[in-house]
């Protein structure tokens, strides 16, 4: 409501000027126009060009702006971590070495580590790691 109302008033404005300003003009050329021009409509294509201009003025004022609005940043989760797993390690016996999940060896891995155990045949190290127990 308010744009439209000073769109009115901006509009009879430009017209109201560019009329008088046309009616000014023609104060002196009065005599002249009484003799050689009769009805020429020079007032009247005066208020249409006014009118024009001030309807170009209101639809300027009253053109919508455009607002911008920043996008929503997009969280996304990072990636998944890459876990490495360490292949089995491959143990390779020596002469004289006795054969893994053998009773020797069993007897052997029992005597030597108090934390031995036999159903995964480890041990705890100082470490407090496990390890798989090797008789040499």
């Amino acid at each position: 409501m308010n744009r439209l109302l000073k769109s009115a008033v901006l509009g009879l404005a430009v017209t109201a000027t560019s009329l008088s300003a046309l009616t000014a003009a023609e104060a002196g050329d009065r005599w002249r126009r009484h003799h050689h021009h009769r009805g020429s409509g020079d007032l009247v294509a005066a208020g249409v060009l006014g009118a024009a201009v001030g309807a170009l003025a209101a639809g300027v004022a009253t053109t919508s702006r455009v607002e911008y609005y920043e996008p929503v940043p997009v969280y996304r989760d990072p990636p998944p971590r890459r876990v490495y797993v360490a292949p089995a390690p491959r143990v390779v016996y020596a002469e004289g070495a006795l054969e893994p999940w053998t009773p020797s060896w069993y007897e052997y891995c029992e005597s030597r580590y108090r934390s031995f155990n036999p159903r995964t045949g480890t041990f705890v190290g100082y470490d407090g790691e496990r390890r798989f127990c090797v008789a040499n």
